[in-house]
């Protein structure tokens, strides 16, 4: 009988506790003026801060004379490359030539649909893009990611291929 009394006082507890929690008991309500229009008008979900205007200076755009060198952010790597007079495909193979004239370039492959050459130079692995730009070509020096390279080598190359074909 002393089992049974737990039972049946634990019973009615724990229903009341159930009841409480499902049926949206005002304690654990959360009132938002977002939340209170009709289903087909509400959002889905509010990110936070976003009913309001950003106060931080990340979106300000920097003043006309000043750069942003700290970060990177403004500061952009200078474009290894310059445009030369002629069809991509007529560009493409003088380039080819001049890269196997200059001194010190392997060329690891070439893809004349892609327009690029595989060169190694002074221990720096790059490709030399040739691409249709206006009227003319584009001649440049890319990384594997698609970024202008950071070493001096490609520069060298790069002003070595823009004295050959550039007019």
């Amino acid at each position: 009988m002393h089992r049974t009394f737990r039972v049946t006082t634990a019973a009615p507890l724990v229903a009341v506790l159930l009841a409480t929690g499902l049926s949206g008991c005002h304690w654990f309500k959360k009132k938002n003026e977002l939340y209170t229009q009709s289903a087909e008008a509400r959002p889905l979900e509010v990110p936070p801060d976003l009913d309001r205007p950003a106060a931080d200076k990340a979106m300000a755009l920097p003043s006309a004379g000043s750069s942003v060198t700290a970060s990177g952010a403004a500061a952009k790597p200078a474009a290894l490359g310059f445009t030369a007079a002629g069809e991509r495909d007529a560009v493409f193979a003088k380039v080819g030539e001049v890269l196997a004239a200059t001194s010190g370039v392997q060329i690891a492959s070439k893809a004349e649909i892609l327009g690029t050459y595989d060169v190694d130079y002074m221990d720096a692995k790059f490709l030399v893009r040739v691409t249709k730009a206006g009227d003319g070509s584009y001649v440049s020096a890319v990384d594997p990611r698609g970024l202008p390279p950071s070493g001096e080598a490609a520069g060298k190359l790069i002003a070595a291929l823009k004295a050959a074909i550039a007019p």
